[in-house]
């Protein structure tokens, strides 16, 4: 029996790293954090302080990054993994909140290493011609995190309790970093041998080989008006994890959802995100990431609005069905519009930096939207701030084009 082309393991690996992740840390985040508030008697602002602790992947996002572009991704994977996996194992002997925070730091430390920077190379390298569909198919891993780990986190709190579901996700993701490391491969010799083994197209390694020398040199960069332009609207999308999607659970109960019902409406925004990832992701092959991007960015817009109307639960409903269109697709175009206008040559220290300046509006918004939550007694006013932003970040994603893209790639 033929084993199947190595790309798609290794595609399959970058969907659960990202997923899981994201599922683990993002998405079943409201689930914990009743429980934590009921043990310890924190308040918002003090629990969603972890979150804040996304400044840490700012610190390690441009250092993992130049780790991919010199030592290659199987390492950077794994030590990203293994640090995720010791913040969830370690959170049991929580006793006081700076152990809350110090565990949160370190699934933070390994986040770029297991999201952004691992897909973008992977799959750039491995499936050259249709990276769009395929970058939507590995991303809706996080959509695949979405819908599992919130419900499993829920299950094991339910029959057990907060440390046991701590226990399990750490395990999950020790197991994944062992195993990646016998999978994981960027050698464009074996994905070569690979195609020719598997019958593929051959025109795909050439152009793989050709994309891998092509792009924005790093000190070219910085000084390239689109790059900021890109970055700054990144920037301001990344509030849609860190500021939206933690408090979601929340800001449901709050507006009168019961809590089950809340559950299950962040697992619909995960089906919805599925969709929206493998359509945005083709139709960025068709029409560009950048103008897929602002596509989404209205969507997440709309979708956001609608959910601060303060007209009852069937609206609350329609509001999580549009913002997930839009917010499903938004983590599969972040490495795609990387990779499209700035090239792959220098890939991992670009996207490293990219996770530098994302992780500062990542760190600064929970922590506004819990102060606001204890203020008021509502993420309302945090989500209509947020929205009016996601406009800002529609402006700029179209001033982007404006710029000056690197010389030997074109891009619209």
């Amino acid at each position: 029996m033929k084993l199947p082309y190595r790309g798609y393991p290794i595609a399959l690996i970058a969907f659960l790293s990202t997923g899981l992740s994201i599922g683990m840390s993002q998405y079943a985040f409201g689930q914990f954090a009743t429980p934590l508030q009921e043990e310890f008697g924190w308040t918002k602002t003090q629990l969603n302080g972890a979150l804040s602790l996304a400044f840490v992947s700012g610190i390690t996002g441009p250092i993992l990054g130049k780790a991919a572009d010199k030592y290659g991704i199987k390492i950077v994977l794994l030590i990203s993994l293994l640090l995720i996996s010791s913040g969830f194992l370690l959170r049991p002997t929580i006793s006081h909140l700076w152990q809350w925070y110090f565990y949160s730091g370190l699934v933070y430390a390994g986040f770029p290493g297991a999201t952004h920077i691992t897909s973008g190379k992977m799959v750039s390298t491995w499936f050259p011609k249709t990276r769009g569909r395929v970058m939507g198919a590995v991303t809706s891993g996080n959509n695949f995190g979405g819908f599992t780990m919130p419900a499993l986190a829920a299950s094991i709190i339910a029959f057990s309790n907060w440390e046991l579901a701590f226990i399990v996700f750490g395990s999950i993701m020790l197991f994944l970093g062992i195993f990646s490391y016998f999978i994981i491969s960027e050698s464009l010799d074996l994905v070569e041998s690979e195609s020719i083994r598997t019958n593929k197209d051959l025109d795909s390694i050439s152009l793989a080989k050709k994309q891998s020398k092509l792009g924005f040199e790093f000190k070219e960069a910085l000084r390239s008006f689109r790059f900021w332009t890109i970055n700054l609207s990144l920037m301001i999308g990344v509030l849609t994890y860190q500021g939206i999607l933690t408090q979601l659970t929340q800001f449901l109960e709050d507006e009168g959802m019961r809590t089950n019902l809340a559950t299950t409406c962040l697992m619909m925004i995960a089906v919805m995100g599925v969709i929206g990832k493998i359509t945005f992701g083709r139709a960025s092959e068709i029409f560009s990431a950048r103008k897929t991007l602002i596509l989404s960015m209205f969507f997440q817009t709309i979708g956001t609005i609608v959910l601060c109307i303060d007209s009852g639960e069937i609206l609350l409903w329609i509001g999580c069905f549009i913002y997930g269109l839009g917010f499903g697709a938004f983590g599969a175009l972040i490495p795609l519009i990387i990779v499209e206008q700035f090239g792959m040559k220098n890939l991992g220290s670009l996207m490293g930096i990219n996770l530098m300046l994302t992780s500062i509006t990542m760190a600064i918004g929970p922590l506004v939207a819990g102060m606001i939550h204890d203020q008021t007694g509502s993420y309302r006013n945090a989500f209509l701030g947020i929205s009016i932003l996601f406009i800002l970040a529609i402006i700029l994603v179209w001033l982007s084009k404006f710029g000056k893209g690197p010389s030997d790639l074109d891009v619209q």
